[in-house]
């Protein structure tokens, strides 16, 4: 018999829908020792945030055939132990949308009226009406950081509301911002101009504590944040002093770096001016019920034979398919996620080129993973293959595939990605080679041969002595050790391109001094 196990508290009517097609077996608060110890009489596993489900668990699961986690992220399942066992992943992406969106509107309001002090004072005895006067929305400035689904509706609700919205997302075409009615702005001036912040975006290395001491210095001393996005995306100790010091007029947030919110937390000597709630952005009745029908619904069909609609891992291949490409996939995933932090954001177009024997390949779950790797930066682990494509075609990207059997650079094939954009455009050509080894093989025309690295350094300069010492004595200078080097020029001492594999990150203060280094035109740190 099908035997369906949730190890979580789901919805009654998610497993009401998992009770038409399987004995269900709900067994929750199970230590990582006691799921694996069970998981192999299992066709399926339903999830929340409370289970870790590792590649140990999974490489325990001889049954299993797909694992449906009931929310957003997926963070807490090994997805790439999943696909390699063949273990369909499915997820809820848009089950809490509206409730994340109002929570955040909702902060805002709080914020403006001082409502929970408001109402402590109330309950205590007290009637401080002249305390507690506040601010009205209307035609006041609100910057959104982030236009995915959640940053789009509040933008939208705020529009209707009175107020002017400015955005900041680099993957949003200047064409769908007009389309929202919203004016897209770097976001240093959105932190500068608005009267409310409030962020959007998914916690990845370039997010981590994104809002610093810095941005918030910048920020009027009238305006206010909020967060209901991710933890880890502002620095609380930073935000507790800008509140406590009157830097900014107040912040309002749902998520922490670490959860629960520990006891020693600066945000905790914040007595006024700042709202604190317990993570409650998808906690709505109506949300916590359509995640659980949806993925509920999904598990069903799989296990109906029927295709899910919201897989995480690569849908519709078979796993020999899968084994067979899974080189060529993460070839293109890698070169997308390089190009994007070569082109900035900005992208209104995406060139995906299979040449040679590439062009033999199944051409779609290439250029997914392409699209996959170029939003990476901006989504995090919320861009998956399934929907690469819809948040490509919501941002306004155009996606063009173009194959070209003729070409014979490599015995292999190769694959070139080529972006265009309001800030010009990039292009980026890999190979597998015959030991499966993936090669960057040309950037921007200038002929490299480069294994992709975990930390990076692109540089376009004049070709002429003394460029290569400068940059290696500066980077020795901030303890930035070289992995390998390799510069690519088309003629002496004309433009070329300079690739380092190093082992750390690079620092900003080091990033502004590669920049002033004479005859460096470009630099670009990329993390892989």
């Amino acid at each position: 018999m099908t035997k369906v196990l949730v190890s979580d508290p789901i919805d009654k009517a998610g497993i009401d829908i998992l009770s038409q097609v399987a004995q269900v077996d709900q067994q929750t608060g199970l230590s990582p020792e006691q799921l694996m110890s069970v998981i192999s009489e299992y066709d399926a596993l339903m999830i929340r945030s409370g289970t870790l489900v590792s590649s140990q668990i999974i490489e325990s699961a001889t049954k299993l055939r797909i694992i449906g986690r009931a929310g957003v992220g997926v963070d807490n399942v090994d997805v790439t132990a999943a696909t390699r066992k063949g273990v369909l992943v499915v997820n809820s992406p848009e089950g809490n949308t509206i409730a994340a969106a109002e929570h955040s509107l909702a902060m805002l309001l709080s914020l403006s009226r001082h409502v929970p002090q408001a109402h402590g004072s109330t309950m205590a005895g007290g009637w401080e009406r002249k305390k507690y006067v506040g601010n009205e929305l209307y035609k006041k400035k609100l910057g959104v950081v982030g236009l995915g689904k959640i940053g789009s509706h509040v933008a939208r609700v705020a529009k209707t509301m009175g107020m002017d919205v400015f955005a900041y997302d680099p993957f949003i075409s200047a064409e769908r911002a007009q389309q929202m009615q919203v004016q897209l702005t770097s976001i240093e001036l959105l932190f500068q101009q608005s009267d409310y912040v409030t962020l959007h975006l998914p916690r990845t290395p370039e997010t981590e504590n994104l809002v610093n001491s810095s941005l918030l210095n910048t920020m009027k001393s009238t305006a206010r944040l909020v967060n209901c996005a991710r933890g880890g995306i502002v620095d609380e100790a930073a935000l507790a002093e800008a509140v406590k010091n009157g830097v900014i007029a107040g912040a309002a947030l749902d998520v922490y770096a670490s959860e629960p919110l520990a006891s020693d937390s600066p945000l905790l000597n914040v007595k006024e001016r700042l709202i604190l709630t317990p993570h409650l952005g998808a906690s709505t009745e109506e949300a916590q019920e359509n995640v659980a029908i949806d993925v509920a619904e999904q598990i069903r069909d799989v296990l109906l034979g029927l295709p899910a609609r919201s897989a995480v891992n690569i849908p519709g291949l078979s796993a020999e398919i899968m084994e067979q490409l899974k080189p060529h996939l993460q070839l293109a995933e890698t070169l997308g996620l390089l190009i994007s932090q070569l082109s900035g954001g900005q992208v209104q177009e995406l060139e995906v080129r299979l040449q040679g024997e590439f062009s033999k390949h199944p051409s779609q779950p290439l250029v997914i993973a392409a699209l996959k790797g170029l939003l990476t930066s901006a989504l995090g682990d919320r861009i998956n293959y399934v929907n690469a494509s819809l948040e490509a075609k919501g941002r306004g990207i155009h996606v063009l595939e173009v194959k070209d059997g003729a070409s014979k650079d490599f015995a292999g094939g190769s694959l070139q990605l080529t972006t265009r954009g309001d800030n010009g455009g990039h292009s980026v050509i890999g190979a597998v080679f015959a030991d499966g080894d993936l090669r960057i093989t040309m950037i921007d025309e200038f002929p490299v041969n480069v294994s992709p690295s975990s930390h990076m350094l692109f540089t376009r300069h004049r070709d002429m002595p003394g460029i290569i010492g400068q940059l290696g004595s500066l980077l020795g200078e901030h303890n930035v050790n070289i992995a390998s080097m390799q510069v690519g020029r088309r003629i002496v001492r004309g433009d070329a391109v300079m690739v380092l594999s190093i082992d750390d990150p690079i620092p900003s203060e080091l990033l502004d001094r590669i920049h002033s280094i004479a005859g460096i035109q470009e630099a670009y740190p990329v993390i892989l």
